[in-house]
């Protein structure tokens, strides 16, 4: 890896590691409705008239019906649901559950096979075995009773970055990349401001949460993607999706480290079995074509909290809007496929 693709990787596994300390200092004064305007608001800001100014925006309009919905399932509600949840987990946790979305990304495309292209494979089906008993290690020693709706929360969320991917190679695949991401953050900020400005505090919050509400919206959405394009130009797709490994141990390290939060022996444990299960899961066989690959929408996932986002043969990339990339899936027989799963704009 050159000097410029290392100094890439490295930022964006900060800045999609990170969210989930972000928002759990944030909920402690914004509520999840604020805290999720307030996000997309600024990412808007800045990202929009980029997209503008390449002229990224008009081509995604005339698919609006798939774009909102893209919008729905990766952004508008996984951030809201997983900020919510943030109110009654650590962000650690938080951060552990959202690493299993290349889990359930995998699975889903026993859902929609299409002979042997979509096929699993035992390797992969092993790998949703022991990825699953990971977060079944984290869900049963790691939650207590008054968690139960935090963790339904982060299932949503899971679910949302796993299906988002779906509908972005389907019918989103071949726009600009960042004009989906603009568009959609758009959306997600205009459907937010009814139910949001009537809710803003009256009085500044603590500057702690103003630093974390903007360090979400600048570094964690507005440059994580701006990063993300340059990775995969860089590195390619399939080598830049490494980094939905490594987004899940910054996210604990950073509740541990800052926010003093508990490392338990069930979060090693859990950690571990979901990161290998994903690995396995997703696992490539086939060798990367050479050439930089353009940044269309199926060239780099747009799946927000990531957590992650791609079809499955090694096309696309997992990315995070919410909390970091989720993971995006390759069937292990190393044949074309469609997106396995998304991470993660969190």
């Amino acid at each position: 890896m050159s000097r410029r693709g290392a100094l890439l990787f490295a930022g964006l596994s900060l800045a999609w590691g990170i969210p989930y300390l972000l928002i759990k200092v944030a909920v402690e004064d914004l509520g999840p409705v604020v805290l999720v305007f307030g996000r997309t608001s600024l990412a808007v800001a800045i990202l929009l008239p980029i997209a503008l100014a390449r002229g990224a925006i008009r081509p995604v309009l005339p698919r609006w019906r798939p774009l909102l919905a893209f919008t729905v399932v990766e952004i508008a509600a996984p951030w809201l649901l997983l900020s919510d949840a943030e109110q009654h987990i650590t962000s650690s946790l938080a951060g552990l559950l959202v690493a299993a979305v290349p889990l359930v990304g995998a699975g889903l495309t026993l859902l929609y096979r299409d002979g042997q292209r979509d096929r699993l494979g035992p390797t992969g089906l092993l790998g949703l075995l022991i990825g699953f008993l990971g977060v079944a290690a984290l869900v049963g020693l790691d939650v207590q009773g008054s968690q139960v709706g935090a963790v339904a929360e982060l299932a949503g969320v899971v679910l949302g970055y796993a299906i988002g991917p779906v509908i972005l190679v389907r019918w989103l695949g071949d726009l600009p990349g960042i004009g989906v991401v603009a568009a959609s953050l758009t959306l997600c900020a205009i459907g937010y401001a009814p139910f949001a400005v009537p809710a803003l505090p009256t009085a500044w919050p603590r500057p702690a949460v103003l630093v974390s509400v903007v360090l979400l919206a600048v570094v964690c959405t507005a440059v994580a993607f701006l990063l993300m394009f340059g990775l995969v130009a860089e590195i390619g797709p399939v080598r830049a999706t490494v980094i939905t490994y490594v987004n899940p141990a910054v996210a604990v390290a950073a509740g541990v480290l800052i926010l003093a939060e508990p490392l338990t022996a069930a979060t090693g444990i859990g950690f571990g079995l979901v990161i290998a299960g994903s690995v396995l899961a997703t696992r490539r066989r086939r060798p990367p074509e050479a050439g930089a690959p353009a940044t269309t929408a199926a060239s780099v996932g747009v799946t927000a909290g990531g957590p992650p986002a791609g079809p499955a043969g090694g096309e696309a990339v997992p990315t995070g809007a919410g909390g970091g990339p989720a993971g995006a899936g390759a069937a292990d027989d190393g044949s074309a496929g469609e997106p396995a799963g998304a991470v993660r704009t969190d």
